[in-house]
C-alpha cells in the first residue's frame, strides 16, 4: 500500500493543516488519493479535542481552537514535531485499540534508539517519561476515525518552550507535567522524523497481517 510522505519546512497554519487532512480523508474515501504521513510544525496554538472542558483553560486570554480529534486541550508550537497521518483501516484490521498501540510503540521504539526509555499508560493516553518518580508527558496522541479511516496523529516535544503549558491543564491531567526531549537528554535529534516514519510504517504491517 502506497503512503505519501510529506515534510513541511516552514510552520503550517493549524486550520490549513486540518482542512488538508479532511480533504485527503474524502479523497481516500472516494479512492482518489493515497494514504498520507505529514511531518510539520505549527506556530503557537492551543487546540481542544472533543472531550476537553472549559475549566482546563487556566489563562482565559489565550485563543483556543476547537477541533474534532479525540482528547482534550493541548499546545502546539515551534520545537514540537507534528506527525499527522490519514490511514485507511479498511485495508487493514479494523482495530482502533491496536492502531493506537502502533502509534505508542512507534514513539517508544524511536526514543529507545536514543536510549530514552518512555512508556504508554492505559489510564492516560500519550507517552510518558519517569525521572525520579516525576512523570511527565513527552508526546500527545489525538486520533479521529471516519468510515474506518484514521487521521490527525501525535505531537512529540523536542525542544519546545514548556512555559506555554502553564496556560492550560495539558490533556486534562493535573497531577503530571510535560517535558521535552532536550530536557530529558540534551543531544541532537536531527533525523528523528525519518526514524518515526520508518517505525510507523513497519508497525502498520501488524494490522495488515
Amino acid at each position: 500500500m502506497k503512503i505519501e510522505i510529506k515534510k513541511s519546512i516552514k510552520p503550517i497554519d493549524y486550520n490549513f493543516a486540518l482542512s488538508e487532512l479532511e480533504k485527503r480523508l474524502n479523497n481516500i474515501i472516494n479512492s482518489k488519493s493515497n494514504e498520507l504521513i505529514w511531518i510539520l510544525e505549527h506556530n503557537e496554538i492551543y487546540t481542544a479535542g472533543t472531550s476537553s472542558k472549559n475549566e482546563e483553560i487556566l489563562n482565559k486570554d489565550i485563543k483556543v481552537i476547537n477541533t474534532n480529534r479525540g482528547g482534550k486541550i493541548t499546545y502546539h508550537g515551534p520545537g514540537q514535531l507534528m506527525f499527522y497521518f490519514v490511514i485507511d483501516l479498511n485495508k487493514r484490521k479494523k482495530d482502533i485499540r491496536k492502531f493506537i498501540s502502533i502509534i505508542e510503540n512507534t514513539i517508544i521504539e524511536t526514543l529507545s534508539e536514543y536510549e530514552i526509555n518512555v512508556f504508554a499508560d492505559k489510564e492516560n493516553v500519550g507517552i510518558w517519561f519517569n525521572q525520579n518518580n516525576e512523570i511527565n508527558k513527552v508526546a500527545a496522541i489525538g486520533v479521529r476515525v471516519s468510515k474506518w479511516i484514521a487521521y490527525h496523529g501525535f505531537s512529540l516535544n523536542i525542544n519546545c518552550d514548556l512555559k506555554n503549558y502553564n496556560n492550560i491543564i495539558p490533556c486534562g491531567i493535573s497531577d503530571r507535567g510535560v517535558t521535552n526531549l532536550v530536557r530529558i537528554k540534551d543531544i541532537n535529534y536531527k533525523g528523528i522524523e525519518e526514524k518515526l516514519i520508518k517505525n510507523f510504517i513497519t508497525n502498520l504491517e501488524i494490522l495488515s497481517a
